[in-house]
């Protein structure tokens, strides 16, 4: 785990080798700010969560990230190169790919044939040469194998054939999961890999994605489950109302204060004393009144 910082609740840590930095990023929906961060930095080679109770704006920042939605300021670089204003597929192209809470398999198509659409510069795609088949049979078949490997690694070869609308929802997960390595990314940003998935396919997707990190690829997901979290995070960072509030490795952060009063409220386990229960009472008696004297004038 990282050790060069340590979690703080109002600032956010520097890292010694980031793959991507996001500064002053807002996003705003009306009076209601999603989205406010000050500073952000994965670090390259690491497992990164981000984690917060819904409604903190994890998603929202995600789709910022990849470019499937527009902020209101900041700047993020991946590489060193900023991404502002790039659209998803050109984000995808310089290895910096995600999946969806809610997965977006094409259901019509087979599985063999979702993989395929993953892979970049491909010939056949282009008017001229898709004419001439021995222009891009031979890519086609480079594709395809790769597509298979894959499909292979996450038991998935058995259903390239089927159409991916009759996989199970953890088959999906692990389908897109697939479909994303068919770009060879540097960055694999999971949104929620957990979400409905049946407790025996959970297993296979912590271990595939501990074996993204073996291989050198940095990974960055949103998740709920606190077990998964601590279990192969090399990082924990924490958002609150679109804001980051803390980060650290995970056995720190789960103890951090911040963290605790974001997911249960603040002041959630304070003692109440008689004087303020007897408060408590006097304003919801007094309501209740209010309530009733208005409706017999009404």
């Amino acid at each position: 785990m990282p050790t060069d910082t340590q979690p703080s609740s109002d600032t956010q840590s520097k890292k010694s080798d980031s793959i991507l930095v996001a500064d002053g990023v807002t996003r705003k929906f009306g009076g209601l700010t999603a989205v406010d961060v000050e500073h952000f930095e994965i670090q390259r080679g690491k497992i990164t969560a981000l984690i917060g109770p819904n409604g903190a704006g994890k998603t929202t920042f995600f789709n910022l990230l990849t470019g499937f939605d527009e902020p209101d300021s900041g700047e993020w670089t991946f590489n060193g190169q900023s991404l502002h204003g790039v659209p998803p597929y050109k984000v995808a192209r310089k290895g910096m790919v995600r999946t969806f809470q809610l997965t977006k398999v094409l259901s019509r198509l087979k599985v063999i044939e979702n993989m395929r659409l993953g892979a970049t510069g491909q010939r056949g795609e282009k008017f001229f040469p898709s004419l001439f088949k021995g222009l891009w049979s031979g890519q086609e078949k480079e594709n395809t194998d790769r597509a298979m490997d894959l499909l292979a690694r996450f038991k998935l070869d058995a259903k390239a054939d089927d159409f991916a609308g009759s996989l199970s929802g953890g088959q999906r997960k692990l389908l897109e999961m697939a479909r994303a390595l068919m770009v060879d990314p540097e960055l694999i940003m999971l949104d929620e890999p957990m979400a409905g998935v049946n407790p025996a396919l959970k297993q296979s997707l912590l271990g595939h994605v501990k074996s993204l990190r073996d291989e050198g690829r940095t990974v960055l997901f949103v998740e709920h489950d606190m077990d998964m979290v601590r279990d192969i995070s090399d990082w924990v960072v924490v958002m609150a109302q679109g804001k980051i509030v803390a980060e650290g490795p995970p056995d720190t952060v789960m103890a951090n204060q911040a963290v605790i009063d974001a997911y249960l409220g603040a002041h959630h386990d304070a003692a109440l004393t008689h004087e303020t229960e007897e408060e408590i009472l006097a304003a919801a008696e007094a309501e209740l009144e209010a309530e009733a004297e208005a409706e017999e004038n009404s």
